[in-house]
């Protein structure tokens, strides 16, 4: 578990199987500016009434009108195991004794293979909520995946697109191609009321579609350090490891939620408490994502917390003020040129009192960069109205994952392209062109015959290979018989005989 998540009770992600400032108030048109929403559920059932289903009838209207649009998702990422050099004991001389006096010298001295690719295989759910195919589900789903495939209920299995992936709310959107889906259509999270009935669907453990079914817990639940921007729906609807992205759905059978994350001690299970990404935040992130390939944030340059009691008696403020402590300004940001200092309370923006810190963030955040946001502001017991212009939030640089190895048939080994990124890792010239091994059986042929992790094929039977496909190609038109390699490593170029 990530240590930011270290709270009095374990913080766990719904996680996938097997791996490892509001906004400004506006109408919400459809996907790519579509006049009215299309009826949800499956294409030919009649759009159903939207009142909520009464309690004789039981749940199974709603659930047929809306499971046809939820999906199990799986995704596959190729990781590489840290080196020697890249762990914290390496610096340890008693650690690297372990490694050699070289950092990495393997048995007899020679140097070790390159670290071999691992494969990580994750399942979730998700959610289509546009005809046209776009899908809903949780960045920590797809992050980083190199293949992604989604089962939907009556139709065969397919690949899926990540259309843009957004870690501070833990949401991404993949899009599906194929003609018209099913889709489920949003519903109000902001209606939601504790005590509200709710369904939650997903792919628990792998084992299927599932309905579970609760109540809403608690609405606005934040601070949970699970993501940056938390603005959660809180249900007791059984939620397991697998239903990250699924749906959680209203008596009108309108999604209200994206399935996120489970609170637990020390269980791997349903615990009664389980958090959703509100529909409106999902969906604003979603349009963010289709129009701009990512999410673009407001930011005013402060740390900020909230105005407890203790600390804003301190201030010399009444103690039942509430809204944003400012402990530390940016040079040169907005909150700087507008004038805000250290100590200053936020207690209103654009006319709204604030609740705690984390409704200042997550306003000014939701808030299009360059609009001009008036703060109403406490300092040394007296009120005064600052006028800031929001800066754009600055975007983290997220590492290049490993490549995809493509299988390259009856030899036994799994290869990439050459990327920038692999040849820095490897050392590999920027002039030469192959397929390199990143992964191969214990017992397969081209590991009988001495091939490794690390290795660059250039030449297959004495043609060039300068692709994955290329070699995998020229191994296919061999047939049965040996096929002979030209192969780089180290430096050096040698032939290997690899036979079936």
């Amino acid at each position: 578990m990530h240590a930011r998540w270290a709270l009095p009770l374990a913080v766990i992600m719904a996680l996938p199987l097997g791996c490892l400032d509001r906004a400004e108030q506006r109408p919400r048109g459809e996907l790519r500016g579509e006049a009215a929403a299309p009826a949800p559920g499956p294409l030919d059932v009649p759009p159903a009434a939207r009142e909520a289903i009464s309690l004789q009838e039981g749940f199974a209207p709603i659930v047929s009108r809306v499971s046809a649009a939820v999906v199990n998702i799986s995704s596959v990422r190729f990781v590489r195991p840290p080196t020697p050099e890249r762990t914290p004991f390496f610096s340890d001389p008693f650690f690297r004794g372990f490694f050699g006096p070289e950092g990495g010298a393997g048995r007899d001295g020679q140097p070790p293979p390159a670290p071999r690719v691992q494969r990580e295989q994750s399942l979730g759910s998700g959610v289509i909520v546009s005809r046209e195919g776009h899908v809903i589900t949780n960045a920590h789903v797809v992050q980083g995946a190199s293949q992604v495939r989604v089962a939907l209920p009556g139709r065969p299995e397919m690949k899926a697109a990540v259309v843009g992936v957004d870690a501070k709310t833990d949401v991404a959107v993949l899009k599906l191609d194929g003609g018209e889906f099913a889709f489920a259509a949003f519903g109000d999270s902001d209606a939601a009321r504790v005590g509200d009935f709710a369904l939650a669907i997903g792919n628990p453990f792998g084992i299927g579609q599932t309905v579970t079914q609760g109540i809403i817990s608690a609405v606005g639940r934040g601070n949970m350090g699970i993501v940056d921007y938390e603005d959660f729906l809180q249900t007791d609807a059984a939620i397991n490891p697998g239903n990250s992205g699924g749906a959680l759905v209203s008596m009108a059978g309108e999604l209200i939620g994206i399935n996120t994350a489970i609170l637990a001690r020390g269980a791997q299970g349903n615990q009664g408490i389980g958090f959703a990404v509100p529909s409106k935040l999902a969906r604003a992130v979603m349009e963010q994502i289709l129009e701009h390939g990512r999410v673009i944030r407001g930011a005013l340059g402060v740390a900020i917390q909230d105005a407890s009691p203790a600390l804003a008696e301190a201030l010399g403020l009444p103690p039942d003020t509430r809204g944003a402590v400012v402990s530390d300004v940016s040079e040169g940001s907005a909150a700087e040129k507008a004038g805000l200092r250290r100590g200053d309370v936020v207690v209103a923006l654009r006319g709204e009192h604030l609740s705690d810190g984390r409704d200042l963030r997550m306003r000014i955040a939701e808030t299009k960069p360059g609009t001009r946001v008036e703060l109403r502001v406490l300092r040394d017991g007296r009120g005064l109205t600052l006028t800031a212009t929001l800066d754009e939030l600055p975007e983290l640089q997220q590492e290049e994952p490993a490549p995809a190895p493509a299988a390259s048939g009856a030899l036994g080994i799994d290869v990439a392209a050459l990327s920038d990124d692999l040849r820095r890792r490897f050392e590999i010239p920027g002039d030469l062109k192959g397929a390199l091994v990143v992964g191969l059986g214990p017992d397969s042929p081209a590991a009988r015959a001495g091939l490794g992790p690390g290795d660059v094929v250039l030449e297959a039977n004495r043609k060039p290979v300068a692709s994955p496909e290329q070699l995998k190609q020229e191994v296919e038109a061999t047939g049965d018989r040996p096929v002979l390699l030209l192969v780089w490593r180290d430096g050096k170029t040698r032939f290997v005989l690899v036979e079936r």
